[in-house]
């Protein structure tokens, strides 16, 4: 969609300069691509060299000479992958989306400060950003290959599925009317919509991870702070990031640390030795931070017995079962109806169902949390039951 876009706008713009009275090659000459470099590194080399072989084929159609069909590129980070919480890691996907970018040929590359998520970069920030780009240069070399990717089967095959599917969408976009008749007409806002809600479900589900955000958060990170930038002008199509809906439950629960001295806490109930449990409690409480959610895991392991005097000790009103599959069809029902008695407001268990499900839920488990859950929706749904405004 984006290189389908910029075909179609550049073509738009063709169409302007060569009634204000320009020849095709002059036009063509005014032309700079920006795109954006992620840190999906195949995809983004894929793109750059799709885009000069769709912008060469446009070049041709127009009556360009050979000489003036090259693309200009310019790959700019992409700010959809920068994230405010962790924003040390953006310094990664950064130098992994400026070393795509070069290997796929980018002319120029803009290297976006880390902390460009939050504010203003300070000096330390641009120091880095502009020296990403320079050490790739002297250090890994990639300006002594003109195509370092060429020749590779998966790079030429995903470039070739790259242009085809942009050069479908471009030519929609010129059947609608050229570029400015799609704009006004919604048809490029509702199709990048539907695309981003099927990559949202995605960012839920935690298919497409975000360190330090939806995987590995660290809730005892102090904020970065910065100057706040200018408000952005208003209008045009919407600004979206990866980190947007965990970012909003997480400014949640930092508002309730903030009032009450306090995060709202989750209690893993652990069954067994540290074998049977140790890995889906890690998981849980992976999951849990990602919503600004402590969790407490003290004791290291509990029984129906002693239970409810471990949940009450730790000050939370929602609890997890961690175990193996062996373990909860021993004892998740016994703990599950103990900490119910115990005043658990919410009761998961870290795993699926499987066959004793409506067992589980005759004693009092509420919901369930597993890979490729919708870890947005657990999230919201639990910092509703604590009160979490």
């Amino acid at each position: 969609q984006e290189l389908g876009c910029s075909l179609a706008a550049a073509v738009a713009y063709l169409r302007t300069l060569d009634q204000a009275g320009l020849s095709v090659e002059a036009a063509c000459a005014q032309m700079e691509f920006r795109y954006a470099a992620t840190a999906d590194q195949f995809l983004t080399i894929a793109k750059l060299r799709a885009a000069r072989r769709l912008w060469a084929r446009v070049a041709q159609a127009c009556g360009a000479p050979s000489e003036a069909r090259a693309q200009r590129q310019h790959a700019v980070t992409s700010p959809v992958m920068m994230t405010r919480r962790d924003p040390w890691v953006n310094m990664l996907r950064t130098t992994v989306a400026t070393l795509a970018a070069g290997v796929g040929g980018a002319d120029a590359v803009t290297v976006l400060p880390f902390d460009s998520a939050i504010g203003l970069p300070d000096d330390f920030a641009r120091r880095i950003a502009r020296n990403t780009s320079t050490i790739l240069l002297e250090e890994s070399h990639l300006a002594r290959v003109i195509d370092p990717a060429g020749g590779s089967w998966y790079v030429e095959k995903l470039t070739d599925d790259v242009a085809r599917a942009a050069w479908a969408w471009f030519q929609e976009i010129e059947r609608a009317g050229g570029m400015a008749a799609a704009l006004a007409s919604g048809l490029v806002r509702d199709r990048l919509a539907e695309t981003w809600a099927r990559r949202g479900r995605d960012l839920a589900r935690r298919k497409e991870p975000i360190t330090g955000v939806s995987e590995f958060p660290n809730l005892a990170e102090r904020p970065v702070e910065r100057e706040p930038f200018p408000e952005p002008p208003s209008g045009g199509l919407p600004r979206v990031r990866r980190d947007e809906a965990y970012e909003a439950l997480r400014t949640r629960a930092d508002a309730r640390l903030a009032a009450e001295g306090s995060r709202p806490r989750i209690f893993l109930a652990a069954l067994g030795p540290a074998a049977a449990h140790t890995a889906r409690a890690s998981f849980a409480a992976n999951l849990f931070q990602a919503g600004g959610i402590e969790a407490v895991h003290e004791p290291a392991t509990v029984t129906a017995e002693t239970v409810a005097e471990a949940f009450a000790a730790s000050g939370a009103s929602v609890a997890c079962l961690c175990s193996s599959d062996k373990l909860y069809a021993q004892e998740a029902a016994a703990v599950a109806e103990r900490l119910k008695a115990a005043g658990a407001t919410r009761v998961y268990l870290a795993g699926r169902p499987g066959t004793q499900q409506d067992e589980y839920e005759r004693a009092g488990v509420d919901g369930y949390v597993f890979a490729g859950c919708d870890a947005v929706e657990v999230l919201s749904s639990a910092l509703n039951t604590m009160g979490v405004a």
